[in-house]
């Protein structure tokens, strides 16, 4: 494994991370050409230990100011913060990342948690974070709006008996109550976009190292929510039938690399959602796996909304459950040769 961290290339400008703007890939080309030439940099093809980095949902719509969704933290700031953390990190580990995947959150107007999918007596959509309960549904508080049943070819009825369903599966599993979102991650919008300085950091990445990036798409189908990337809240429809099959890409990653590095937003939603069902399922499996996992603990934030919620201390705690199940905390600032386990496999 390559050891050497390189220095930020000149281009990047950390100013510029919590803004919207086009990436000029042609010049970022003619850059990563000659970065690679000048810091000697091999093909990913010939990595002896090689490294993953997966970045979740790492949006527009959760990571730039403004946008419908911003992941700020308790500072306010979290998630410009991390994604600074996350470019410097690729580019001064340019040589020891070999392949870069990313999650992107994705949704359509008419979702289970977007407003038009609920109705009241009165024709009434609900406010966006309205919690939907089993029992709302039961008393008919909330109910499916029928207009849209034939453009998600389903029967009216169906919708109606999906949605006591699905409540109630969330109440069972001791999930949280649906939540009706704003509408965000909309398929083709800028919000559902990486963000600009990531994407050209993993673009420059990707011709530097010729290393293909990875791209996961979640969050489509509109009768369920998908917060982790493994797979839906809610799988099946009232009647057994399978609404979304499990997505076993990042697992596969975990088999196939030597090391398996995470960030992204939000700490507390859907990294948290990914790395539990990551977890539950290797514990299954094979949890020795669990030691090939690292989160980078400074390159994700939690959901805070000032006054109304805050998740950090929640977010905290499910870290916790996850090194105490084997996988390892650690920085991005930190040279990876001296994480644990890599530091092994380097002196080794």
């Amino acid at each position: 494994m390559e050891q050497k961290q390189l220095p930020i290339p000149k281009h990047y400008k950390s100013e510029n991370v919590g803004s919207v703007w086009k990436v000029n890939y042609e010049e970022r080309l003619k850059d990563a050409k000659e970065w690679s030439m000048t810091h000697s940099i091999s093909p990913s093809s010939e990595d002896r230990y090689k490294i993953c980095l997966i970045v979740i949902d790492v949006q527009n719509t959760f990571c730039t100011p403004e946008f419908e969704l911003y992941v700020g933290g308790r500072s306010g700031t979290g998630a410009v913060d991390d994604n600074k953390r996350l470019c410097e990190f690729i580019y001064r580990n340019l040589p020891n990342i070999t392949n870069i995947t990313a999650t992107l959150d994705t949704h359509h107007p008419i979702q289970v948690f977007h407003s038009l999918f609920l109705v009241d007596d009165n024709g009434n959509h609900p406010d966006p974070f309205t919690l939907v309960s089993a029992d709302d549904i039961k008393q008919g508080k909330w109910k499916f709006n029928t207009g849209v049943a034939q453009e998600l070819g389903i029967e009216k009825e169906y919708g109606q008996r999906l949605l006591e369903h699905y409540t109630g599966e969330l109440k069972k599993r001791e999930k949280f109550d649906l939540t009706v979102w704003p509408y965000h991650s909309m398929l083709g919008g800028i919000g559902h976009a990486l963000v600009s300085s990531v994407e050209e950091a993993i673009f420059f990445h990707s011709v530097a190292r010729y290393a293909q990036p990875d791209i996961i798409i979640k969050g489509r189908h509109p009768l369920t929510e998908h917060y982790s990337a493994l797979g839906p809240e809610i799988d099946t429809d009232h009647k057994g039938n399978k609404l979304v099959e499990k997505d076993d890409t990042i697992i596969r990653k975990v088999r196939e690399y030597d090391a398996v590095v995470i960030a992204g937003e939000a700490k507390s939603h859907c990294v948290a959602w990914t790395v539990d069902d990551l977890m539950q399922d290797l514990e299954k499996r094979d949890p020795s796996l669990l030691s090939k996992i690292y989160l980078l603990e400074d390159c994700t934030s939690p959901v805070v909304i000032p006054d109304v919620i805050d998740y950090t201390d929640a977010a905290n705690k499910i870290f916790d459950t996850f090194a105490e199940a084997g996988m390892r905390i650690v920085r991005s600032t930190d040279p990876i040769d001296k994480w644990p386990g890599i530091a092994k496999q380097v002196s080794e």
